[in-house]
């Protein structure tokens, strides 16, 4: 149960690591430290890996039976897809300025949830160690 509870640990700080780092490019870029075909490329480079941890981190908690974790994280799941599927799930070099509000707060969103499954996994991660040494 607690090795449920790592993994998810680490997928989740592994997520908020990627979309920090698109953050960090868009703030990059939104100050002129950065071209915009290097921060749209360096950002597109991550969002296939940010979409599958997603996708991953969802999985490992249906599969493990923490139905609450997994209706909190199949909303982003959902919302990635209709990205990929609407073909947006890229930065665009020749919109992106036009686009820099809308790609901040879309990943401002993410993070904010990201760091919601973080506290929430940790408290569920103390209280199942908790629960099993009471056994």
């Amino acid at each position: 149960m607690v090795f449920v509870w790592l993994t998810a640990f680490f997928l989740v700080v592994a997520l908020i690591v990627l979309v920090i780092y698109q953050l960090m490019c868009l703030a990059d870029l939104e100050f002129d430290y950065i071209n915009p075909f290097d921060s749209s490329s360096r950002i597109n480079k991550v969002v296939m890996p940010e979409f599958i941890l997603q996708a991953l981190l969802s999985v490992l908690f249906l599969l493990s039976g923490h139905w609450a974790m997994f209706l909190l994280s199949v909303p982003m799941v959902y919302y990635n897809y209709t990205l990929y599927q609407r073909r947006q799930h890229l930065v665009d070099v020749t919109e992106i300025f036009n686009q820099l509000g809308r790609e901040k707060k879309r990943r401002l969103f993410k993070i904010v949830s990201l760091i919601v499954l973080l506290f929430l996994s940790l408290f569920w991660m103390i209280w199942s160690v908790l629960s099993e040494e009471d056994e």
